[in-house]
């Protein structure tokens, strides 16, 4: 999904409205010259934004308010509703603030007005040098963030990847499905960089954490000094250990050059077999589905996403994918390639032109274990992303933090690594912030997205409320009686509120 304008509704509110009609709590929503606007009251004043979210056009006037913020409904991003601010990722950029006037009893909203002044942390206590180690998710919002909140030290931002930080969540979506251009994937152009004094060094990787001299010692040898490091290293896609699964016919994917190596080989291809029943397997499944290659998918699971979502959910996606002609070999251990012939147990070999594989990733934690810091599952964390070792810190599918209830939990989403690489900006320059918000993700499958929101490992109760065939349904997760997760389609306003109240500290 690539940005889209949110359709305005409401009143024009450059024709004016009576005062009466703007709420006491909440946002009205309406328009200005054909542009989504939000008209927020509060105590000392009548404020305006715009109300398309700035990460992909979604209809804020359909999210969540809250106090002086409010939440979109598609992708769960946080802004506030006075300076336009965008507080939590997936999105980056402010929304624009409108002028509003009030005339009598009537109130009009008439141009774009200055953007809110930036906030900024004291500077008298900011480490002189940061690097992240990590370009994807998390270090490339720390970044953001730091220069946000008026960081002016030296920021270096260490990625082994070609290119520079893009989103990710697309790759196996409708870039992979041929429906998003390459100019959409870049999370910001190459000149924000330069513009913000980010030194991002794209192909370099990090050797080892020199905790004495703290500096991070790259491959090739180069020392990166730092007074505070952020390791944002993220995960490795898992390549199967069997005969052939290192041919060049088998693909992974995780980054932009891996996509495109995917898009290439699609070309010449009439058939794929995807291994794993995974988000990322469905999503490919669905995308190579839509260029019009024959998909055979192949997992040892008796449902796709049973163990994350329950049988169903599970159920509802295999149709939906079934439907749209893919065939599933469920209950299959795959044991080789030949380059033409994927061998899987319990039955005949399966046919094929490429393979994609979709088994999992693996945590990138080889720099931390060897400098010492402190490991379960994970690099273990305050709520801050503070690690074990003071000036470094942790973020993104490596970190390993206090959950609700207190419970150390690994979280392996796109939003939930953007905000955590956001806290512990935050934390760097000694701001308070903790992370509260609850993990959320997203799942498209053609024409359907799942939004699940909260944390389940496991559950005792999934609780079906309304019709999956009808696109109109909300499963709730509950251990020991205690809602931990909601998995919804069709209905994005309750899953924001769901959202809202799973939130640390929330009741």
């Amino acid at each position: 999904m690539g940005a889209t304008q949110a359709q305005p509704s409401g009143p024009d509110f450059s024709l004016g409205l009576p005062l009466a009609d703007v709420p006491a709590t909440g946002a009205l929503s309406g328009h200005v010259g054909g542009e989504p606007v939000l008209l927020m009251r509060r105590p000392d004043g009548l404020f305006a934004v715009s109300g398309a979210c700035t990460h992909y056009g979604g209809p804020l006037g359909e999210g969540l308010v809250v106090g002086d913020t409010v939440r979109c409904p598609w992708h769960h991003a946080c802004f506030d509703l006075r300076s336009g601010e965008a507080l939590a990722a997936p999105a980056f950029d402010a929304l624009d603030r409108w002028d509003v006037e009030t005339v009598g009893d009537q109130v009009f909203v008439h141009a774009r007005t200055a953007p809110a002044p930036a906030r900024t942390a004291d500077a008298s206590a900011h480490p002189a040098r940061i690097v992240i180690v990590g370009g994807g998710a998390a270090g490339f919002a720390a970044a953001e963030m730091l220069r946000r909140r008026g960081y002016a030290g030296a920021l270096t931002l260490l990625s082994a990847d070609a290119a520079p930080p893009c989103d990710r969540p697309n790759l196996s979506k409708d870039y992979l499905a041929g429906t998003a251009p390459e100019d959409w994937i870049p999370l910001k152009p190459d000149a924000f960089y330069a513009d913000h004094a980010i030194d991002l060094r794209l192909g370099v990787e990090a050797a080892r954490i020199d905790l004495a001299g703290r500096a991070v010692i790259s491959t090739a040898g180069e020392r990166f000094a730092w007074d505070a490091l952020l390791l944002a290293t993220g995960a490795e896609p898992i390549r199967l250990p069997g005969p052939g699964f290192d041919r060049p016919e088998v693909h992974l994917l995780r980054s932009l050059a891996d996509a495109r190596a995917i898009i290439a080989a699609a070309e010449g291809a009439r058939t794929v077999a995807v291994v794993g029943a995974s988000f990322i397997g469905l999503e490919v499944a669905a995308s190579l589905r839509e260029r019009g290659l024959e998909v055979d998918l192949v997992a040892p699971d008796a449902l796709p996403l049973e163990r994350v979502m329950g049988p169903d959910i599970g159920r509802f996606i295999q149709g939906l994918h079934e439907a749209k002609g893919v065939r599933f070999h469920l209950g299959r251990s795959v044991e080789a390639w030949d380059g033409a012939r994927l061998t899987a147990s319990g039955g005949p070999p399966i046919e094929a032109d490429l393979v994609v594989l979709g088994v999992g990733v693996r945590p990138r934690m080889r720099l931390a274990e060897a400098a010492g810091l402190t490991i379960d599952k994970g690099i273990v964390v305050d709520r801050a992303l503070r690690t074990s070792v003071p000036g470094i810190f942790a973020a993104g599918d490596i970190a390993r933090y206090p959950g609700a209830g207190g419970a150390l939990v690994r979280i392996e989403h796109w939003v939930a690594a953007e905000r955590q690489g956001q806290v512990a900006a935050l934390a760097m320059l000694g701001e308070e912030g903790e992370l509260t918000d609850p993990p959320f993700f997203w799942s498209q499958h053609y024409d359907v997205t799942i939004r699940y929101v909260g944390h389940a490992a496991d559950w005792d109760e999934a609780r079906l409320d309304g019709s999956l065939e009808g696109r109109d349904a909300t499963v709730r997760y509950l251990k020991a009686g205690r809602l931990v997760a909601a998995a919804s389609i069709g209905r994005d306003r309750e899953n924001l509120e769901i959202g809202a109240a799973l939130r640390v500290g929330a009741g």
